[in-house]
C-alpha cells in the first residue's frame, strides 16, 4: 500500500515539505517499506489520506535514506509517525478511525492556537513498549 503515498527520499525533499505545509497537519511516517508493521501502518495511512486531505498531508520517509531526520526526530523504533512539532506516535494504529480521530484533534487544536491537545485514542489501542537501558 505504500505506493499510494508520496515518498520523501532525501533531506532536501523533507525540508521543502516541512516549509511548504502550513495550514495542515504534516504527517511523516518513518520506517522501511519491507517491514510488516510499516506496511500495516501504510495501509491505514493510505486509506485515510483522501478523507483527511483538507486537514493533513501524509508522507513516507525511509529511515535509511534520511538519517539526519531520523536522528533529529529521535526515531528509535519503527514505524514512528511524527509531525514537525515532534508529536510522535510509535507503532501502528489499531484502526483507521484512531488515526482519523487523532488528526482531527491535532488539526482543530492547532486552528484554535492550542499547543497541547488530549489524545482521543483509547489507551488500550496504544502500543506499549518496554524500554531497556544497557549501561556501559
Amino acid at each position: 500500500m505504500s505506493f499510494f503515498l508520496p515518498k520523501l527520499c532525501c533531506k532536501k525533499d523533507i525540508d521543502e515539505v516541512i516549509k511548504g505545509v502550513a495550514e495542515k497537519v504534516l504527517v511523516l511516517r518513518f520506517g522501511r517499506d519491507e517491514d510488516a508493521v510499516c506496511l500495516q501502518l501504510d495501509e491505514i495511512l493510505s486509506k485515510t489520506a483522501h478523507d483527511l486531505s483538507n486537514m493533513a498531508s501524509i508522507y513516507l520517509v525511509d529511515v535509511d535514506k534520511a538519517p539526519i531526520y531520523t536522528r533529529y526526530f529521535d526515531i528509535s523504533y519503527i514505524p514512528s509517525t511524527v509531525s514537525p512539532d515532534h508529536t510522535k506516535f510509535v507503532g501502528s494504529f489499531k484502526t483507521k478511525q484512531d488515526f482519523i480521530d487523532l488528526i482531527e484533534v491535532i488539526y482543530c487544536g492547532a486552528m484554535r492556537g492550542k499547543l497541547i491537545v488530549q489524545s482521543p485514542i483509547d489507551p488500550r489501542n496504544i502500543p506499549k513498549y518496554d524500554l531497556l537501558y544497557h549501561g556501559i
